[in-house]
């Protein structure tokens, strides 16, 4: 055991804002490699205008197969971002909504799609770029 990091001798570590956090247990890692999906992100911005069922996401989201949907919804739903209530109707009826957690991360989400727009012609401009001169 290192006295400095606290990690055992021989585990890879990083420094994240000044701790030291173990390669295979860093939240930041954690958290990006779960969030970072193709349609995860659009998901949480879809379910900031309110609760929504299956369909009405299928229909605003409509190149994203009822699989992946529904795995989207699970992984979500498994990270705490997102809650699912199912209505004792005929048949039952489900819908989807941000839990706080989720509306805390929408805050950061916003932000990113923000700089997105504002930077997108300068980043498509740097690969054309890149793309000629290989």
């Amino acid at each position: 055991m290192n006295r400095v990091t606290g990690k055992a001798e021989g585990e890879r570590v990083l420094f994240v804002k000044g701790a030291v956090v173990s390669m295979k247990d860093c939240p930041v890692r954690d958290v990006i490699d779960n969030i970072g999906g193709k349609w995860n992100t659009l998901m949480i911005l879809a379910l900031a205008e309110g609760p929504m069922r299956f369909s009405a996401l299928r229909r605003l989201i409509p190149d994203i197969s009822q699989r992946m949907l529904t795995q989207t919804l699970r992984d979500l739903q498994r990270d705490g971002y997102i809650a699912r209530q199912v209505f004792p109707t005929q048949p039952p009826s489900v819908e989807y909504s941000l839990t706080p957690l989720g509306q805390s991360f929408l805050v950061l989400v916003e932000g990113l799609v923000d700089w997105s727009l504002a930077h997108h012609d300068a980043i498509r401009s740097a690969r054309a770029a890149y793309d000629a001169a290989a």
